[in-house]
């Protein structure tokens, strides 16, 4: 049996089951449902997509062998996922962590911190071109920044999130960044100017809005609990400018544009090392008193990479703000992306997806409507791959040749990619930018997602500017067998 095209129904039907039953694994576990609930889901949702395969045609070990490789695309995320678990765990015993809490408590106002935080996180990925290992180090700070202040932590992940992939969006040492004009066949530096038309208006209004809410929040700072926080600091950890060294390593590896799995796990094992090195009397507490010193501090390290860093305050709120991390951590989110990368991966082998894009470029007649097309689909392309690079790549192939017969220049569909791609893969729960979010931070996508201002102005800025024309690049007629791009305002 020859394998057939999908109908239209076909293409829908995987979507339709996916949505009900990830909005009942909301309604019925509510903030639970990422840790396991969704995963099912995404498993049925398969299931019902290798059904209309077979149907189609397919076998099911070419199915098979693509679920396969899609996760296999996924393993280097979870090589950091768990570094970044090992790092947190050894960054809070080597009190990296409860420094920059500390400090932050001393020096950010409750009024302009959601502000404050979007743009230091915007400045920290702009320089390293990383959103996920700014989240992983001032980002776990902010967060327990915020609890210090009894500011909202789904307000404070929003501003981590906009001002980290803001930055990450800008940088030329970003991966998406280079994908992105790479797939679209536009230069790297004129895309990165073109996209600063729809990045730059969308990053100053989502730290206004972020301004606005912290003067007019209804949640004032209890000082009474930051000096208790602070005090607690200092009686469990050595804290000094010392312990900052570790950021700051691992930030310049980041510049230096050493792979992001090394450089992070490089910052783990040299949290460890500052663990022993400044945080002996803390060390001399935790450790196992029925083993020599040096034994027990191995055994103690070695824990903290794998199970996470504890500290018991005699408070439970401060028992939570200073424990975490560990490998075992990230266990849930990699289950996670697992199991959405077997359901993109098997959409992608029986042709839903362009089943979709087909039928969109039938209706998008004008400039505007393809380009809000493009967005759109690199969104869904997140929903249902859960993977950034791919809602990159498949709508880039996809449209490619569509902007070049209508005479648009590259950069405009480049710039598409990523405001409908990179910058809403972390709204989305189970997709691996999601899911490492809600891993690394604490907050739900369900719960921040309304407060990353930027990553929800962003895309529709951009639609805005597509159907006035707005620095809409266009390409003249082959002069001497090359082209020229002309702006049209």
């Amino acid at each position: 049996m020859s394998e057939k095209h999908p109908s239209m129904l076909d293409a829908a039907l995987p979507l339709i089951v996916l949505i009900i039953l990830l909005s009942a694994s909301v309604y019925l576990f509510g903030s639970d449902s990422s840790y396991g609930p969704n995963q099912i889901a995404l498993f049925l949702a398969t299931a019902v997509a290798v059904i209309i395969g077979l149907k189609n045609g397919y076998k099911w070990q070419a199915m098979e062998k693509a679920m396969v490789k899609g996760i296999s695309l996924s393993l280097g995320a979870v090589l950091i996922l768990l570094s970044v678990g090992a790092l947190i765990g050894t960054w809070m015993l080597s009190g990296t962590v409860p420094t920059l809490i500390y400090y932050g408590l001393q020096l950010l106002s409750p009024s302009w911190f959601y502000a404050a935080s979007c743009l230091l996180c915007g400045i920290v990925a702009m320089s390293i071109g990383s959103s996920w290992t700014t989240a992983a180090t001032i980002g776990v700070a902010l967060i327990g920044v915020a609890s210090g202040l009894g500011l909202s932590p789904a307000i404070t992940a929003g501003a981590i999130v906009s001002g980290a992939y803001f930055g990450d969006k800008l940088s030329p040492l970003s991966e998406t960044t280079n994908l992105a004009p790479a797939v679209a066949g536009a230069d790297l530096f004129e895309h990165i100017r073109h996209m600063l038309w729809t990045t730059v208006p969308s990053f100053i209004l989502a730290v206004l809005l972020f301004t606005i809410i912290g003067f007019n929040s209804e949640v004032a700072s209890d000082f009474a609990r930051i000096e208790q926080i602070s005090v607690v600091l200092q009686q469990h950890f050595s804290i000094s400018i010392w312990s900052l060294l570790p950021l700051f390593v691992l930030l310049t590896m980041a510049i230096k544009k050493v792979p992001a799995f090394p450089t992070v796990f490089i910052g783990a094992l040299l949290g460890a090392i500052w663990a022993v090195i400044f945080q002996q009397e803390l060390l001399s507490q935790l450790i196992d008193s029925n083993l020599p010193v040096a034994l027990a501090t191995v055994k103690l390290i070695w824990h903290t990479l794998y199970a996470g860093f504890a500290l018991e305050t005699g408070n439970a709120n401060l028992n939570d703000l200073l424990s975490g991390g560990g490998m075992v951590s990230m266990l849930n989110t990699v289950w996670l992306v697992f199991c959405a990368m077997m359901f993109g991966a098997t959409i992608e082998k029986i042709g839903l997806l362009r089943k979709f894009v087909h039928s969109i470029l039938f209706f998008a007649r004008s400039t505007g409507s393809l380009i809000t097309s493009t967005i759109g689909t690199c969104f869904v392309t997140n929903i249902l791959t859960a993977d950034q690079y791919m809602s990159i790549v498949m709508p880039g192939r996809m449209f490619k040749e569509e902007y070049e017969r209508r005479g648009l220049a590259p950069v405009n569909l480049s710039r598409s990619l990523e405001d409908g791609g990179t910058i809403t893969s972390p709204l989305i729960p189970w997709n691996t930018c999601g899911a490492y979010m809600h891993g690394v931070l604490g907050v739900s996508p369900l719960d921040y997602a309304f407060y990353a201002f930027f990553n929800l102005i962003n895309p529709l800025l951009s639609i805005i500017y597509a159907y006035l024309g707005i620095k809409i690049l266009r390409l003249t007629p082959p002069v001497n067998g090359h082209q020229e791009q002309l702006v049209k305002n």
